[in-house]
């Protein structure tokens, strides 16, 4: 197969998403495979952890939340 029927497939399948409505978005995410990947999310989680033991008044929402889910089912 050559590099120029595989462009036009592609593109062919391009302009049908296109016209279905739908348009490419480009999204950027952390690479998993760095070293210090593990370390970083680790460091991340230990923040949030702390932000919301010292939020007293988000737990209080979120304990409020958890009253009103009485009687809900999958």
């Amino acid at each position: 197969m050559t590099r120029k029927s595989t462009n036009a497939r592609v593109q062919k399948h391009r302009e049908a998403l296109r016209r279905a409505g739908l348009r490419p978005v480009q999204i950027w995410v952390p690479d998993t495979r760095r070293t210090d990947f593990a370390r970083q999310c680790r460091n991340q989680s230990r923040r949030v952890a702390a932000a919301d033991r010292a939020d007293l008044e988000l737990s209080h929402f979120l304990e409020e939340a958890l009253t009103d889910v009485d009687g809900w089912s999958a």
